[in-house]
C-alpha cells in the first residue's frame, strides 16, 4: 500500500501492516524485507556518528503488536552486565549499551509517552513517562507486556522488541500516525555514547525531548 504525507521522510518512519505473527526472535523473517529502514546516524547534539556507532531501525505492525528490530554494528567491546536478569525490566539499563524507542501514541501531546529499552543480553525496561512544565514524571512500574531477543555475533547486534496492544499502546489504524523517536548507547560513560534518530540537540545528553521526536506512520 503506497502512502502519502506531509512529514519530511527524514523525521519519518512508515511501519507496513502484517497478514501475519511474528515471533520476537524471527530475526531474519521475509516480512522485513518489506519495511523500511532508517538510520541512527547521529549523536544527540546532531553531529554525524561514525559508521561503526551507527545502528538500522525498522518497523512493522500486526494484529497482535508493535514490532521493532535493530540491527547495529558493534566493533568496540560490549558495556552489559555480567549478570543479566531478563525476566523482569532492569532500572538503570540506560547506563550500558542499549536500543531504545520512545513513542507517544498521540500526535498531539507527545509530551506523554512510553519509553521501551533492550540490551544485547536480552534485558529491557518499560516505563511511562509524562513531561510537565515543572519536571519529568516516570511511571516505574509500567508493565507494557513487551518481550525481547537479542544475538551478537559477526561484528552486529540485533535486537528486537515486540510490544503487543494495550490501553497504552493501542492497536492503530492504516493511516494513523504516532510520534517516535529512536535512540542507542553505545561504549563506556561519555558524551560520544549518545546516538539520536531525531538528534534532541541539548547542551548535554538528553533523550527526553518530545519537541524533536519524528513520527511514526501506519501503512
Amino acid at each position: 500500500m503506497s502512502l502519502r504525507y506531509d512529514s519530511n521522510l527524514d523525521t519519518a518512519i512508515i511501519a507496513p501492516h502484517l497478514n501475519q505473527p511474528l515471533s520476537v526472535a524471527d530475526f531474519e523473517s521475509s516480512v522485513w524485507h518489506s519495511c523500511q529502514p532508517v538510520e541512527i546516524k547521529r549523536y544527540w547534539s546532531g553531529e554525524t556518528a561514525p559508521v561503526k556507532r551507527r545502528a538500522e531501525v525498522k518497523v512493522c505492525w500486526s494484529e497482535e503488536a508493535l514490532h521493532v528490530r535493530f540491527l547495529g554494528n558493534q566493533q568496540e567491546p560490549l558495556v552489559v552486565s555480567g549478570n543479566p536478569v531478563t525476566d523482569r525490566k532492569t532500572l538503570g539499563l540506560w547506563d550500558r549499551d542499549v536500543c531504545e524507542i520512545f513513542i507517544a501514541p498521540d500526535p498531539g501531546n507527545p509530551f506523554r509517552y512510553f519509553e521501551f529499552e533492550a540490551a544485547p543480553t536480552g534485558e529491557w525496561v518499560d516505563l511511562g513517562i509524562l513531561i510537565t512544565p515543572m519536571q519529568r514524571e516516570t511511571q516505574w512500574d509500567y508493565a507494557s507486556g513487551m518481550t525481547v531477543a537479542a544475538s551478537v555475533e559477526n561484528g552486529q547486534i540485533i535486537i528486537a522488541l515486540r510490544i503487543p496492544w494495550s490501553e497504552s499502546i493501542p492497536k492503530p489504524y492504516s493511516g494513523k500516525r504516532w510520534r517516535v523517536n529512536l535512540f542507542r548507547c553505545q561504549g563506556p560513560e561519555s558524551r560520544a555514547r549518545y546516538l539520536a534518530w531525531q538528534p534532541t540537540r541539548t547542551a548535554e545528553p538528553n533523550f527526553h525531548v518530545p519537541e524533536a521526536f519524528g513520527y511514526l506512520l501506519f501503512a
